[in-house]
């Protein structure tokens, strides 16, 4: 079971991995999804549609992976409300308590703008082939867009910030992980997007546009990976001995392959985009399990 904070290692199992990897990847695709759709062009739309049809699914794994661990599917439910008398629990002081009610209301904004997505599919795909410079909008839906990215930012964060509250050696010891966590997630939803447009040529404009914005989820998640290893002082060999050291080189494997793909050197030209998307998400999630993971060992 998931605790406030760790005396001793909590000894998560592997579906807790897969919560942080899948909140991660259900935030940033929809801050990107908004983002596409606040500041792209008709054409880009195509593309936003995807990220926000991806966000919600990605999105309902997260709560089924939490009550797997916390072993009673009604405990989930107890993070929100009162067992006795049925009113909303909010502990602005708990970092559980704050994530399961950001899971439930971001939940809230994907389930709409995903109807949204799923409605406007052959409007937006004959817009974006006429030629169309934007897409007509309402004030009202940019405002809910923001707002459900906002949430999703602190989606994608969560699961770091909720390492570093605890008492457990190495995630105490650094203030990197929100942060890296989001830079990390942004980039894995950016690559998944990539992912699933590849078949639809409405949206092969779009793609230069996520590359050079994976391009920088990609270098400020490298900064941050090397503030971490320098803010843990002497508990880096903690992360970094031992077998753990070859997660690190997957890591580095889903970053710098990546990111020199997209700036095109001779070498990395016969690295497909699709490889390059494939190799940012197992660095993605090979990030995730050697900190979590290693600070238990």
């Amino acid at each position: 079971m998931i605790n406030e904070h760790f005396v001793a290692p909590p000894n998560w199992e592997w579906y807790i991995l897969l919560y942080f990897f899948f909140a991660g990847l259900a935030g940033g695709a929809f801050v990107i999804g908004t983002m596409l759709r606040l500041w792209g062009s008709a054409a880009d739309w195509v593309t936003s549609r995807i990220a926000f049809l991806i966000s919600l699914p990605l999105l309902l794994i997260c709560p089924i992976l939490l009550t797997v661990d916390l072993g009673k599917p009604l405990d989930f439910w107890h993070m929100l409300f009162d067992a006795n008398t049925g009113t909303p629990i909010l502990k602005v002081w708990s970092p559980m308590s704050l994530g399961a009610w950001a899971l439930l209301i971001f939940g809230f904004f994907a389930f709409v703008m995903f109807l949204v997505a799923l409605g406007e599919g052959g409007y937006v795909r004959s817009r974006a082939l006429s030629g169309v410079g934007r897409l007509p909008g309402s004030v009202l839906g940019a405002a809910f867009m923001v707002i459900g990215a906002i949430l999703g930012i602190f989606v994608a964060a969560y699961t770091g910030v909720l390492l570093a509250v605890s008492n457990q050696p190495v995630w105490s010891d650094t203030w990197t992980l929100g942060g890296l966590f989001l830079a990390s997630g942004l980039s894995g939803a950016a690559a998944t997007i990539m992912l699933l447009s590849r078949r639809q040529r409405e949206a092969n404009v779009t793609e230069p546009k996520l590359m050079e914005a994976d391009r920088y989820f990609i270098i400020i998640e490298l900064v941050l990976i090397a503030i971490f290893l320098v803010t843990l002082g002497g508990l880096v060999t903690k992360t970094l001995g031992g077998a753990w050291i070859l997660l690190w080189l997957v890591v580095l494997v889903g970053t710098l392959v990546p990111l020199l793909v997209e700036w095109r050197p001779r070498w990395a030209r016969q690295v497909s985009p699709v490889l390059a998307s494939v190799l940012v998400l197992v660095g993605v999630f090979a990030l995730r399990a050697v900190i979590i993971f290693s600070a238990q060992a």
